[in-house]
């Protein structure tokens, strides 16, 4: 269940919590929602039938690729592209249209997600000669589910409102594994009238949605979240390699962690591959460590003091700096044997 203010009661496919103020100078609207199985639907999620007949969807990468599958699968006109076209085909053979430019998809889409891998990528392909914004127009909506600053967020966000469109920031948390399944959550903000439109597109590629208010919001919170994911990760790979090192066995320290109060499914899931010092990529490092500059970026702003984060962000530039900047970001722990073998 999920917690507001006061507690809300699950009703229907979804729930809409009511909105709360963080301090009496100030009231924002947030609201959640998750997957339910009914067969009721909520009045305020639109149906099917509501939604944009053709959807765009601007690369493909770990993340992009899967959640266009859940698209397509679920029986969407989906149109992509991606810099990389041979990317488009698997895609491509499962229905979808191609289109040879982020303008030509928007142009022909009534929305367009974008899922990009750092706010420059994000910038070109929205606002960039050929991007999005040049084929968007009033009634079209542009939802970017990148992670980014949330300054490159409202840039976005101007150049898609200059046109008339709606903008959309939902990012999403989640990694490979859970792309694949429709179980990723979003964190939105934006215009709250194409959030209700894309409800049902984000709930066939997500298991939860959060709408957050003002653009800016959603990015925020998804730094923040990754923050603490990627300091999780390298206090675990501490931990693993100190056990290592003092003679345990660093498979058990797995086990005992999953059944205490500090289990988490990011151990259970990473945990026996980095015994095994394998890390088959579902988030890669060089993103794990650009997300965790950007959050240390955002704490500066409001002069937030978060010394475990920048530490953490070293230990994976030192991860980087090996090679290890594809790999998993559980890959983290490498830099740390590093260490130790110079110690020794």
């Amino acid at each position: 269940m999920a917690m507001c203010s006061t507690f809300c009661p699950r009703v229907s496919t979804h729930l809409n919590c009511k909105p709360f103020s963080f301090s009496p100078a100030k009231t924002r609207r947030f609201f959640v929602s998750f997957k339910a199985f009914s067969s009721q639907t909520s009045a305020s999620t639109p149906k099917a039938d509501d939604t944009p007949a053709s959807i765009g969807f601007l690369g493909l990468g770990i993340m992009g690729s899967p959640m266009a599958q859940n698209l397509i699968k679920a029986g969407r006109d989906v149109t992509v592209w991606n810099r990389t076209k041979s990317k488009c085909e698997p895609l491509i053979s499962m229905g979808a249209k191609y289109k040879s430019s982020p303008e030509e998809v928007a142009a022909s889409c009534g929305v367009t997600f974008a899922m990009l891998a750092d706010p420059e990528s994000a910038m070109d392909v929205a606002c960039g000669k050929y991007g999005a914004a040049k084929g968007m127009g009033p009634g079209k909506g542009y939802v970017d589910v990148s992670t980014v600053d949330g300054e490159t967020s409202k840039l976005i966000c101007e150049h898609i409102r200059a046109t008339g469109a709606h903008f959309l920031e939902a990012p999403v948390s989640g990694s490979k594994k859970p792309a694949e399944d429709g179980q990723l959550i979003f964190l939105t903000a934006g215009d709250n009238v194409l959030y209700e439109t894309v409800a049902p597109l984000l709930d066939i590629m997500g298991k939860s949605r959060f709408y957050l208010g003002e653009v800016g919001n959603g990015a925020a919170m998804k730094l923040v979240v990754n923050m603490v994911m990627g300091s999780m990760m390298a206090s675990f790979s501490e931990g693993l390699v100190l056990s290592e090192k003092v003679g345990l066995d660093p498979s058990v320290l797995v086990e005992v962690i999953s059944q205490g109060a500090i289990s988490a499914p990011m151990y259970a899931m990473k945990g026996p591959s980095m015994v095994k010092s394998l890390y088959p990529t579902a988030f890669p490092l060089k993103h794990q460590q650009k997300d965790l500059r950007l959050a240390l970026g955002l704490a500066e702003s409001v002069s937030q003091p978060t010394p475990i984060a920048a530490a953490t962000n070293e230990l994976y530039k030192v991860a980087k700096s090996h090679g290890l900047s594809d790999q998993d970001f559980s890959a983290v722990i490498e830099a740390l044997k590093v260490k130790l073998q110079h110690q020794t």
